[in-house]
C-alpha cells in the first residue's frame, strides 16, 4: 500500500460539515457569564480501564489540558468495573465537579447516577463511548466509528490483493477464507464499525470472493465481551477447530487488543510468523505497531487520542464559560433517548509503509517506543 492511497483514503473520512449545537447547556453558563465563577472549577472525569494503554492515554490527555486551562481535574479508572464507574461518578457528583467527561464501560448502565447530575445542572459530554437511554448526556466527541469500520475492512481486502494501493478492484477472484471479529456488545461503538467493515466486505461475501469457513458472519457471533484478548484468542482457537483446516488468509480485527490475541491463536496454530493472515486492528497501541513493522500484524487504524482530548476540552471550556460548544454532527448518535450532538474527528489506515509519517513525524511515538 503506498502513501498516495493511504492519504487518499484520510482524505475521504474528513469531515467537513461545521454545525453548532442548537438549544442551551447546561452547567453553570450563568454563573460563568455573570462573574467567571467556575474559573478552577474541579471536572470529573472517568475513564473505563487501565488495562489498555489506550485509556490511559485518553485520560491522562484530558487531565493535563483542563489543567493547563486552570481546571481542578478528578481522573478515575474503573478497570472494566460497572458499579465502580458508577459509584466513582456519584463521587464526582458529591465532590462538587462542575461537568463530567465520561468513557462508560457500559453505556446503557448510568441513567440514575446521571439523573444525579441533571438534578445539580452538571453538564455531561460523553467520550468515545456513547452514552444511551440517558436525556442527560449533553455532548459527545468520538470519530467517525463508521468510517473507522470502513478503513478497516479496505486495508483488509487491500492486504489479499482485492484492492490494488489505489483502491481498485485487482480482479482477484479467490475465494479468500477470513474470519470475522467484533467489540464489546455493550459498547455502542462496536456496531458502527462492525456496520462500516460489513458494508464494504458483504458484496465480496455474496460474491464468493471472500469466504467464511465458520460461517459465523452475526455481530452476536463475533462479538468480543468487553474487548477482552484472551477472549479473543480464545474464540479464535475454537475457529481454528471449526473452520475444517482450511488456512485463512484474512482475519477482521476491530481492535489492537485483540488483534494480539488473534495472532496468538494462530502462531500457537501452527501458523509461522512469516506467513500469518492479513489482520487488521485499531488504536495503533505500541505492541501492535511494533507487530506490524515485524510482519505479523498487517494494519490497524490510528485515532490521535490528543485530538479527541483536546475536542473533549475545548467542550467543557465553552460550557463553563457559558457558550456553545462546536459540533458538526447533529445526527448520527441517536443514544435512545435523543440524538445526542457530536464532533466527529478522522482517522487513518497505518500499515508498515506509513507507520514513520503517521505515528513518529506527527510525535504520537518516538522511534525508540517503536524498537
Amino acid at each position: 500500500m503506498n502513501r498516495k492511497y493511504l492519504a487518499g483514503i484520510a482524505a475521504a473520512s474528513i469531515l467537513t460539515l461545521s454545525l453548532t449545537a442548537c438549544g442551551g447547556s447546561r452547567g453553570g453558563g450563568d454563573a460563568a457569564a455573570e462573574g467567571g465563577s467556575n474559573e478552577g472549577a474541579k471536572i470529573g472525569v472517568a475513564m473505563p480501564t487501565q488495562q489498555s494503554e489506550r485509556w490511559i492515554a485518553d485520560g491522562e490527555n484530558v487531565k493535563s489540558q483542563l489543567e493547563d486551562l486552570g481546571y481542578e481535574v478528578d481522573l478515575q479508572f474503573a478497570n472494566d468495573d460497572i458499579p465502580t464507574q458508577v459509584s466513582q461518578i456519584e463521587n464526582m457528583i458529591n465532590g462538587g465537579v462542575k461537568a463530567l467527561v465520561i468513557a462508560s464501560i457500559d453505556g446503557t448502565t448510568l441513567t440514575s447516577v446521571l439523573d444525579q447530575a441533571e438534578s445539580q445542572d452538571i453538564p455531561v459530554i460523553a467520550y468515545d463511548r456513547l452514552i444511551n437511554e440517558s436525556d442527560t448526556v449533553d455532548y459527545y466527541t468520538t470519530f467517525d466509528n463508521e468510517e473507522v469500520g470502513v478503513q478497516q475492512a479496505t486495508s483488509l481486502l487491500t492486504g489479499l490483493g482485492i484492492l490494488d494501493a489505489e483502491g481498485k478492484e485487482t480482479g482477484a477472484a479467490g475465494p479468500f477464507d477470513v474470519e470475522l471479529f467484533a467489540g464489546s456488545p455493550d459498547d455502542n461503538n462496536a456496531t458502527f464499525f462492525w456496520n462500516g467493515a460489513m458494508k464494504t466486505l458483504q458484496p465480496y461475501l455474496d460474491s464468493g470472493v471472500l469466504r467464511v469457513p465458520s460461517g459465523q458472519t452475526d455481530f452476536e457471533q463475533a462479538a468480543i465481551l468487553r474487548w477482552l484478548p484472551d477472549t479473543a484468542q480464545d474464540r479464535m482457537e475454537d475457529l481454528l477447530t471449526v473452520g475444517g483446516g482450511e488456512r485463512l488468509e484474512g482475519v477482521l480485527s476491530p481492535y489492537d487488543g485483540l488483534s494480539i490475541g488473534i495472532i496468538s491463536a494462530l502462531t500457537s496454530g501452527g501458523y509461522a510468523t512469516d506467513d500469518l493472515p492479513v489482520v487488521t486492528g485499531q488504536d495503533a497501541e505500541v505492541g501492535s505497531v511494533k507487530s506490524i513493522i515485524a510482519g505479523e500484524q498487517y494494519s490497524t487504524i490510528f485515532k490521535d487520542v490528543r485530538e479527541l482530548g483536546k475536542q473533549a476540552v475545548t467542550m467543557v471550556d465553552a460550557l463553563m464559560k457559558g457558550e456553545e460548544p462546536e459540533v458538526n454532527d447533529t445526527e448520527t448518535y441517536d443514544n435512545g433517548v435523543k440524538v445526542v450532538p457530536s464532533y466527529l474527528l478522522e482517522s487513518q489506515i497505518v500499515t508498515v509503509d506509513n507507520y514513520e509519517a503517521a505515528l513518529v513525524e506527527t510525535e504520537y511515538y518516538t522511534e525508540d517506543e517503536l524498537k
